[in-house]
């Protein structure tokens, strides 16, 4: 038999038939994986941004609404008509509703007692502002490499699957609060745990594997699609990388209405 004979017939033969399947397998989950990174990063940013909007512009659009519902308060009483009395009472019906008892404590208070927001508001003491999260680089660097090695998706028994999905959870949290060190001590953490041998498929389950990877891939893209079609998404794609100079440009355009509502209200009251 010679060199070449032995080789076909050996070791560095022909490959499995289910050889480049399984590669496909492999470059499909990687690529999911990093689709699931990219979405959630941005979960977080908009979650973040959300509350840094309802920090800086809440009040100032509550105080839009009271001068409108006031505005159209003062015309129904000068017209008595009772078209703009409806209008009046709807108006203001949108900023008074009634709530039940939970809905009236909710976010003032929890097992102790008032949150300290809650009773500074109160007592008039200024309110302190919630704190911001915004992961540093090097935490989206961790987020990223344990998010590639950890993933759910890469276990083949289901015992593996479910050790990832909660050590996955709790990557998530500590990323969405912007520990740095935390996500470092989960790092060490998996370094030291179990590693299992990825254990090869049968071609008829790859193909299935193929098949979840793609309504999964479909899932993502539809929460993706949701996060940047949103409205705190659409203004965080408009500047990515200074949010903070975008929303101080919304709130002059804001105080610019309120100080218009404010001298229509001033000319109806007069």
């Amino acid at each position: 038999m010679t060199t070449s004979e032995g080789e076909q017939g050996g070791g560095g033969g022909a490959p499995r038939p289910e050889e480049r399947l399984e590669q496909a397998v492999r470059a499909a989950e990687q690529a999911l994986i990093e689709f699931e990174i990219a979405v959630e990063t941005f979960r977080v940013e908009v979650e973040n941004f959300s509350r840094l909007h309802e920090q800086k512009l809440g009040p100032v659009y509550a105080r839009l609404e009271e001068l409108d519902a006031r505005i159209l308060e003062a015309k129904a009483a000068r017209t008595g008509d009772p078209e703009d009395l409806r209008r009046a009472d709807e108006a203001r019906s949108r900023l008074m509703p009634i709530p039940g008892v939970e809905e009236l404590m909710n976010g003032w208070m929890d097992g102790d007692g008032l949150f300290p927001e809650a009773t500074a508001m109160l007592t008039d003491q200024p309110v302190r502002p919630p704190q911001r999260v915004r992961p540093s680089e090097e935490a989206r660097r961790l987020y990223r490499d344990l998010a590639r090695k950890a993933h759910p998706d890469l276990a083949q028994e289901e015992k593996e699957r479910r050790r990832r999905e909660e050590f996955i959870t709790r990557v998530n949290d500590a990323y969405a609060r912007g520990n740095e060190a935390e996500l470092r001590e989960l790092a060490a953490e998996w370094a030291a745990g179990p590693e299992l041998e990825r254990a090869p498929s049968a071609a008829e389950e790859l193909y299935a594997r193929l098949e979840w990877l793609a309504r999964r891939k479909e899932l993502l893209t539809l929460v993706a699609k949701e996060l940047e079609e949103g409205a705190i998404g659409s203004m965080l794609r408009l500047a990515p990388d200074d949010p903070d100079r975008l929303l101080e440009e919304i709130a002059e355009q804001l105080r610019a209405q309120v100080a218009e509502r404010e001298a229509e209200l001033a000319a109806l009251l007069a």
